[in-house]
């Protein structure tokens, strides 16, 4: 049974917008309760073929295209955000009774191998922290409990060996922002404070279970409780081993091929050898892939809304960013 937020959150979905397998829906907007009247509210949409999609919302939805995006068609369509972007097609700026959403759209198979495998770490990024699922025929959120562990598992080997369960939050936060170029422009720079302080008991509900086995399993000792809890970590080379084990394979891979020995990877237990080095790992990882998404993305979106649209779009996220700096 939906709530009432969900339900109007869903009201594209079944009026607008070709069906889809699966749609979350962010953005600053659902964050405040009196958001600003610009504020869009963000979707990922997720469908088994994003070319048989477009052409069926081509006909309903022409207008939510640039122009000459419309006229090109959707295989156009496809191979940009499949051959330029990292698979994600966006049409922001799209009105909708009195609101204004933005919505992107992605291959199924395409979702699920990132969240798995961190491969362009994109969309992955944006399910560690709360959204709204508003369907999911595919049962992302089961396939998102390895994502949710691998954040964690990362962030634990970032963070000091006493931290707080905000600072914990925070980290999870800020993994996807590593390396994403508009944070140097065009992102307001207490990004992931206003999403940590907007949505802490969201983060408490998808990460507080992780925690408690994490306890149970003796990496993490509680140092106080209360609604804000405090943590000790072991910072031992067992326990940095374990949390690195729990990373994707395309992380592992890249350290164990930075010490392969005649051509033959070595156990990660034997490269892994401080907290440290396990931390200069993923920070490097995750730092390429989210400068080349994030590059690839916005050289995409700004071929598919065009010069009008995109400078429209990148004004306001400068602005946000220049009154972020300013205050």
């Amino acid at each position: 049974m939906r709530t009432a937020e969900e339900a109007e959150l869903a009201g594209p979905l079944g009026e607008l917008l070709p069906p889809v397998d699966f749609c979350c829906a962010y953005g600053s907007t659902l964050l405040h309760a009196r958001p600003e009247a610009s504020s869009m509210v963000d979707y990922i949409l997720g469908v088994a073929d994003p070319l048989q999609w477009h052409s069926e919302n081509l006909e309903r939805n022409p207008a939510h295209y640039s122009g000459w995006m419309a006229r090109l068609g959707p295989g156009a369509i496809t191979r940009l955000a499949d051959n330029i972007g990292v698979g994600v097609y966006f049409n922001p700026f799209v009105e909708w009774r009195d609101k204004r959403i933005k919505y992107g759209v992605v291959r199924m198979n395409d979702l699920a191998m990132d969240v798995l495998t961190w491969d362009r770490f994109y969309l992955s990024g944006r399910l560690q922290k709360p959204v709204h699922v508003l369907v999911d025929n595919w049962d992302i959120r089961k396939v998102n409990t390895i994502n949710l562990k691998m954040a964690m598992s990362a962030s634990l080997l970032l963070l000091p060996g006493q931290f707080t369960e905000y600072d914990l939050y925070a980290q999870i936060c800020s993994l996807s922002y590593m390396g994403d170029l508009r944070m140097l422009f065009a992102e307001d720079k207490n990004k992931v404070k206003k999403i940590v302080d907007g949505s802490f008991q969201s983060f408490q509900s998808m990460y507080r279970p992780l925690m408690q086995e994490y306890i149970a399993g003796g990496l993490l000792t509680t140092t106080s409780s209360g609604e804000q809890k405090a943590f000790q970590q072991d910072c031992g080379a067992s326990a940095t081993n374990e949390l690195f084990s729990y990373l994707p394979w395309t992380i592992q891979r890249r350290m164990q091929g930075r010490f392969a020995s005649n051509g033959k990877e070595m156990p990660t237990r034997a490269i892994v050898s401080s907290k440290d080095m396990a931390a200069t790992c993923v920070r490097k990882a995750l730092r390429t892939r989210v400068m080349v998404s994030s590059a690839r993305q916005a050289v995409s979106g700004l071929l598919a809304s065009g010069g009008a649209v995109a400078a429209r779009y990148l004004g306001k996220k400068m602005s946000k960013a220049w009154k972020s700096r300013t205050v």
